[in-house]
């Protein structure tokens, strides 16, 4: 096991603790997304882990070593994991290039470079090599901070909100060249994210945090097949929920369905159709069934009375 976080305990010196024997591992090689809404808890994790903040009690052991925190640390940080927070601590008077390979060894300066084009590529900033990162967008700037950490393959990366500041066509390319350089390399990787469909193609493991808990640890399709709660399902997406009443009523065999899973038949439960927009890849339709308000997705718009199958 690479990562081991047993019974940990934390607070921010208030009476309500953030954490409570909190476990958590993670093997070589996984991809691990940690979700959960604002504030529950997913940055404060990943600082703990490397080490930026020291923790009341219970255990961090990462390969095979007892980590100590900040207080037994003179340079916070741990050698063999790289971690992008969400402020980007780039060298201001360095170039992209220079910010890039920062930690790259300078005997052969021609593989230097030659790795740091690699790099570049990966993150999308090929042409913005000799820039200075004040003439970065924040998005371009959390690009280099990616690369950065990428650049000496760390035993572990942690990256929290990587996407966070990149538009839609950047954010798949950036996703897939990303995560197969660090499934090529072997490297584990501790990510964070509030919306669960950027990251869970690649997931190999999902784990969900709620005001400090964690209330699941699945493998993606696990997650989305069966989320614990509303909670997690609301992260995975657009999705209907429906109460115990509402499910013995309609007789469902579960509480949450997403909008795609959800089909307009010739018979089923009767829906008055009050909206159908069109929305790229579907059409997403308002529907009022039985005085309760769903989303379907179809490939056609919906119009009058229709009939839903769960």
């Amino acid at each position: 096991m690479l990562l081991e976080v047993k019974n940990l305990y934390f607070n921010y010196q208030t009476n309500k603790p953030l954490f409570q024997n909190l476990n958590l591992n993670v093997e070589k090689g996984q991809i691990i997304a940690v979700a959960g809404e604002s504030g529950c808890g997913k940055s404060t994790l990943l600082s703990l882990i490397y080490g930026l903040m020291d923790w009341q009690s219970g255990e961090i052991m990462f390969d095979g070593r007892l980590l100590r925190g900040p207080k037994s640390n003179l340079v916070p940080g741990e050698a063999d994991m790289k971690f992008v927070a969400q402020n980007y601590d780039l060298m201001p008077y360095g170039t992209v290039a220079d910010n890039v390979g920062k930690f790259i060894s300078n005997i052969n300066l021609g593989s230097k470079k030659e790795k740091v084009q690699k790099l570049l590529d990966i993150v999308g900033l090929t042409d913005y090599a000799d820039v200075l990162p004040i003439n970065l967008s924040g998005g371009q700037q959390q690009r280099v901070a990616i690369a950065r950490a990428l650049a000496v393959l760390p035993k572990m990366i942690l990256l929290d909100e990587p996407f966070s500041n990149l538009d839609f066509s950047r954010k798949f390319e950036l996703r897939d060249k990303l995560f197969s350089y660090v499934k090529d390399n072997n490297l584990s990787l501790l990510i964070s994210t509030h919306d669960l469909e950027e990251v869970l193609p690649w997931a190999d493991k999902v784990i969900v945090l709620q005001q400090g808990r964690l209330i699941q640890a699945d493998s993606a399709k696990e997650t989305y097949e069966n989320p614990y709660n509303d909670y997690v399902a609301k992260l995975l997406g657009e999705v209907n929920l429906f109460t115990e009443e509402e499910k013995r009523e309609l007789g469902l065999y579960k509480k949450h369905y997403f909008p795609h899973q959800i089909s307009i038949t010739t018979n089923g439960v009767e829906a008055e159709v009050s909206e159908s927009r069109f929305a790229g890849s579907h059409y997403r339709n308002k529907l009022q069934m039985k005085g309760k308000p769903i989303i379907v997705y179809t490939d056609h718009p919906l119009a009058g009375t229709v009939f839903v199958q769960f």
